[in-house]
């Protein structure tokens, strides 16, 4: 049997980074990777596995390749990540399109795995040990070349009530400092421009490998790299934020001035349910300190609805919160009360209710998103280029405020060629269906002389 490999990977950017050092590590073995799975000889589904749509888009996505392994367009199945992890049993028995099971702790036996799965025909079953030091493999990047993810730790030490996590990633294992630079500048020799720090918790980075938090230093070293011209740091947990940290974040020049802070709620007594430190007060201050200290902010943060303990005061704290502080960006989530999490085994509001309120929170963003789009009118920004469209006869890219996969884009134009991944200065002229509309800075002022 040959060895052409496909991949689907589902879910957040730090499965994405699993998946990468997969490819990696198959490739260094003499698989050939196909972007196209029709035809491949081992098909990985790589799966997340923490809420119901994110279960229900890996079932699809596996239901999916079995029926191509029916029609006999694949070869072997092989599923990975943290629905794996979660359900180890389970997929095996309850589908037999699956070939193998690869969970969160295994994908170091990546390669022998494949191996067994073409070779020998059998079924694979193969668990390792959550809780080992955090992966150093190399990776095949399947992002465009010029941004890259770089995890710095994996797993996680919270246990947020509502969520299943550590169950299935271990505890937090933070990735030695030179490790982390290393590959950021290998990275940033491969053209990689800009690097997306992320963690599931960044703030905590070091505190279990060097006994204090290092995340600071670690991104003071980071902005020395050559070639890294934007720095962004994601998942940053509020009550871990000290002041060097901030001091960093607001001087350093490589890094955007863009926070990804998730809070989840507002309400004490819903934070403590959740088992979340700190309350309401402290992000309150948090966020004004930001703002204060780091000029042009944009705060990116999570949320979710129809916890255990949400009543209508409770929500309405949350959306008062929401006006008042104009967070630029903000994520909504339907509460989903995942079996194994201490949150499903609470009294909660009903799902359609919960629905219904992630709803009315992405209404109210909607109209902040619209005033922080209209307040960048006129202004000039840095857009790293993404492409360009023939239809809308226009280049794409993002600003400092745009994470890939998550934000909006802006879109403009220019009658000289940009390359995908350079920078352009645009006047911002418009703001368009949530997202900005722009002219090449100077061929704006050629047109106004």
């Amino acid at each position: 049997m040959g060895k052409r490999v496909g991949m689907i990977s589902l879910g957040c950017a730090k499965n994405q980074v699993n998946a990468e050092q997969m490819l990696y590590r198959l490739q260094q073995a003499g698989y050939t990777l196909q972007e196209d799975v029709d035809g491949a000889d081992l098909v990985i589904v790589n799966t997340c596995g923490f809420i119901d749509s994110a279960k229900s888009e890996a079932i699809d996505n596996i239901l999916a390749m079995g029926a191509l392994k029916q029609e006999g367009r694949i070869g072997r199945l092989l599923v990975t990540g943290c629905l794996s992890q979660r359900y180890q049993d389970e997929i095996l028995q309850e589908m037999p399109e699956v070939d193998g099971v690869l969970g969160t702790g295994s994908y170091d036996d990546i390669v022998s795995v494949a191996d067994r799965l073409l070779n020998g025909g059998e079924t694979v079953s193969e668990f390792g040990d959550i809780d080992a030091p955090a992966d150093e493999a190399g990776r095949v990047l399947t992002t465009p070349q010029h941004y890259a993810y770089i995890k710095i730790a994996e797993g996680c030490n919270n246990f947020c009530a509502f969520c299943i996590i550590p169950h299935l990633r271990g505890r937090y294992r933070s990735r030695a400092v030179e490790d982390i630079l290393q590959e950021a500048r290998g990275l940033a020799e491969s053209g990689v421009k800009e690097l997306i720090v992320v963690a599931q918790d960044t703030s905590r980075y070091g505190l279990d490998l060097y006994g204090e938090r290092k995340l600071a230093e670690l991104l003071r070293q980071l902005c020395r790299i050559d070639g890294l011209v934007w720095i962004r740091v994601h998942y940053l947990y509020p009550d871990e934020m000290s002041q060097e940290l901030i001091d960093v974040l607001a001087n350093e020049p490589k890094i955007v001035k863009y926070l990804d802070i998730p809070i989840q709620h507002i309400n004490d007594d819903i934070l403590r349910r959740m088992n979340r430190r700190g309350n309401g007060e402290y992000v309150k201050e948090l966020f004004a300190k930001l703002r204060r200290e780091i000029p042009g902010l944009v705060l990116r943060t999570s949320l979710i609805t129809g916890l255990p303990g949400e009543g209508e005061a409770e929500f309405a704290q949350l959306c008062d919160f929401l006006k008042e502080y104009k967070l630029e960006r903000v994520g909504a989530f339907a509460f989903s009360p995942e079996e194994g999490t201490r949150a499903a085994e609470m009294e909660y509001p009903d799902t359609e209710i919960a629905r219904q309120r992630a709803d009315m929170v992405a209404e109210i963003q909607s109209r902040i998103m619209d005033d922080y789009n209209e307040s960048c009118i006129g202004k000039t920004m840095q857009v790293l280029c993404e492409g360009y469209d023939p239809d809308e006869e226009s280049y794409y890219g993002r600003t400092f405020a745009d994470s890939p996969d998550i934000d909006g884009k802006i879109w403009f134009t220019a009658e000289k060629h940009i390359k995908t991944g350079d920078f352009a200065d645009v006047r911002v002229v418009d703001a368009y269906d949530g997202e900005l509309v722009g002219v090449l800075e100077e061929e704006y002022n050629d047109d106004c002389e």
